[in-house]
């Protein structure tokens, strides 16, 4: 009998290497893999009072079109209570989206990695997440979305996109913080558009994705013979990005040995390859992000003090989507939107039953979790709008919550949140107690919009609010708002 700890994953698969390879990624992270090589085996097992209890399936699913919806019901009519994951070659929208609605919890593409494998895993066999949400596949909708396309009013999300905008046209480092799924990316991808650079490409690097000991290589690169398995020659991020911008994702997970190395980068350009005595020098502009606190990083020791200076000089700090919980239905419908321009789906609207249980969630996961709520929605959706009844897995995550304040938003009175449901982007006229803002907050507000919506084109933003530059200066100063060189 297996230990109560490990669960136990059936793998419906006939190709021998590919299961060892299943079996082996499993097996590092407690998971028993037990395989079949089709669906009559795969019966078999599961009617078998000696074979284990299961806790999921993964199907090798190459087939697309009415034969591999066929084999997806096939399986999972084996059975129903089990989260089935497909794992496939395919991968594009179409086929994702054929999978789940004829059963799939989750969707996974070949070649198979090992942390998507297992983050596939986990999240199926969560009760908390037990309704699946195809998380990579609603990832591909993403696009790179300038300023004014970006969607949220709440003021500390339009005084941190003020302040990226304004920094977009300088050379200087960038630290964007904010939870995960709360858009750093995507604001990473503005600045970068609307920088000097932005007509080359901006070159992504996840810190947190790659092994301590390949880090060095994937950023500075390496030469042919550096070290064991180095059969040639390979260019790194950084002489990639040359001329352009290096977003470092997820920074607080770099190495401390070589943060040292980033620091010199930073601080003079130059760079070697790893195993080479020469000198490279690029000029490449950084934008980190981490959902991290990099300054209590840097207290514990975890983070160096003087790379963190030399990234912190322009600082963006991203609210969770639950401090700013009344941008969410015009986020909904901006998501909604894109997900209709994706093949197979269709335009869906949505109902205010639906976005006030949306709107009492406290999205842990911030908008990435909107978005993937919102696809598996619209991926099951029959009639032609979103309701309550579409998100039942959201009630189920909020009373499986570890921390209610994860779970539950900030509630707006009855006024503020009818606002919400109305419009789109705005400025918020009334206090939590119903009574209206100070005048200078509002106009506070209407600047950070106005900033955000015209890049930090500063000219252009005092033209179109009718005062004159020093005007506008001058307001920056006397309402607090802050103000990046250029």
């Amino acid at each position: 009998m297996r230990p109560d700890p490990t669960r136990c994953l059936l793998l419906i698969d006939d190709e021998p290497a590919q299961r060892r390879l299943i079996t082996a990624i499993g097996a590092r992270a407690g998971w028993w893999v037990r395989g079949a090589n089709d669906v009559e085996a795969a019966r078999a097992m599961i009617a078998d009072p000696q074979e284990p209890d299961f806790d999921a399936i993964l199907l090798d699913h190459w087939l697309t079109g009415a034969e591999g919806e066929a084999l997806v019901r096939e399986v999972r009519a084996l059975n129903p209570a089990l989260p089935l994951l497909v794992l496939t070659a395919q991968t594009g929208v179409a086929a994702a989206v054929e999978a789940m609605r004829a059963g799939a919890s989750d969707f996974l593409v070949k070649p198979l990695a090992p942390d998507r494998l297992l983050a596939a895993l986990n999240t199926a066999t969560d009760r908390r997440k037990r309704s699946g949400e195809l998380r990579p596949l609603s990832e591909k909708i993403a696009k790179t979305l300038g300023f004014e396309e970006i969607v949220g009013s709440a003021p500390a999300f339009r005084s941190a996109l003020a302040i990226a905008a304004k920094a977009a046209r300088a050379r200087v480092s960038v630290l964007i913080e904010g939870e995960s799924g709360a858009g750093k990316e995507i604001i990473a991808q503005a600045i970068h558009a609307a920088s000097p650079r932005g007509k080359k490409s901006l070159h992504t690097v996840n810190c947190g994705a790659i092994p301590a000991n390949l880090v060095e290589s994937v950023l500075f690169g390496h030469e042919k013979g550096a070290f064991t398995g180095a059969f040639d020659r390979h260019i790194g991020r950084f002489e990639d990005a040359d001329g352009s911008t290096l977003f470092l994702d997820e920074i607080g997970d770099l190495p401390l040995d070589t943060q040292v190395k980033l620091l010199r980068v930073l601080e003079t350009g130059e760079f070697q390859r790893l195993g080479s005595r020469i000198t490279q020098t690029v000029d490449v502009r950084i934008i980190a992000a981490t959902n991290r606190r990099l300054a209590d990083e840097v207290a514990a020791g975890r983070f160096r003090e003087d790379l963190y200076y030399r990234l912190n000089v322009v600082h963006v700090p991203i609210p969770p989507l639950r401090d700013r919980i009344s941008d969410l239905p015009a986020l909904a419908r901006h998501l909604l939107s894109r997900i209709a321009e994706q093949p197979g789906m269709r335009h869906l609207s949505i109902t205010d039953d639906a976005l006030a249980v949306l709107m009492s969630f406290g999205w842990p996961g911030n908008v990435r979790q909107l978005q993937n709520a919102l696809f598996r929605a619209a991926v099951l959706c029959e009639g032609d709008a979103l309701t309550s009844a579409d998100f039942p897995h959201i009630a189920t995550e909020a009373t499986y919550g570890k921390r209610a304040d994860d779970y539950h938003a900030k509630p707006l009175n009855g006024q503020s949140q009818t606002a919400a449901l109305a419009h789109g982007p705005g400025i918020t006229l009334y206090r939590p107690d119903g009574n209206l803002r100070l005048l200078e907050e509002i106009e506070a507000d209407v600047i950070r919009l106005a900033i955000g919506h015209y890049r930090g084109r500063m000219t252009e933003v005092a033209r179109r609010l009718g005062i004159g530059r020093s005007t506008l200066y001058r307001k920056l100063g006397e309402l607090g708002i802050g103000d990046i060189a250029a």
